[in-house]
């Protein structure tokens, strides 16, 4: 039965994989490579779910669903405006930051209880709300505003003024 369902998930692939591979070609513009990988996750979705496929009735047509949904979840992505560079600096710029700048945050964010540093991490670093924070550790909304302005207390007392000093220059 198994080899079945994955012989006609393969043939479902290859008969759809041109057409869907066009449709991505025009929803990213022409990026090819894009284009390719948005392909490649709707086919690793669609063969999650073959198996329930009978109850879908037209299963190009959710692959298309499916397309779409994939590439808009990338542009949600905050990595999708990335793009490369033709040129390289020849030395970090300003906004590089300073290595005993980011090695004294890291000191004084190693003195944190875990979950203040979790906390600190998700908010700050990540730029989570209260309330996605509050999700991913499973906590209340109100633990986290807490646990965030207490960690962020303790790390003004750690640092005092040796963090203005090393980030003024």
């Amino acid at each position: 039965m198994r080899q079945s369902k994955e012989g006609a998930f393969r043939e479902f692939a290859e008969a759809r994989m041109g057409h869907l591979f066009r449709s991505a070609c025009l929803l990213t513009g022409g990026d090819t490579h894009l284009a390719e990988d948005l392909v490649q996750e709707t086919l690793g979705r669609m063969y999650v779910i073959w198996g329930r496929t009978s109850r879908l009735g037209n299963p190009a047509a959710y692959a298309q669903t499916v397309l779409v949904r994939c590439y808009l979840g990338h542009r949600r992505r905050r990595s999708a405006g990335e793009r490369p560079s033709g040129e390289l600096p020849d030395r970090p710029g300003e906004s590089a930051g300073d290595a005993s700048l980011r090695m004294t945050l890291l000191d004084a964010l190693r003195e944190l209880p875990p979950k203040d540093r979790a906390v600190i991490v998700l908010r700050y670093w990540e730029d989570r709300s209260v309330s996605e924070t509050a999700d991913a550790l499973h906590v209340s909304s109100a633990a986290v505003r807490t646990r965030s302005t207490r960690a962020l207390a303790r790390l003004r007392e750690q640092l005092g003024g040796s963090i203005g000093e090393l980030a003024v220059r």
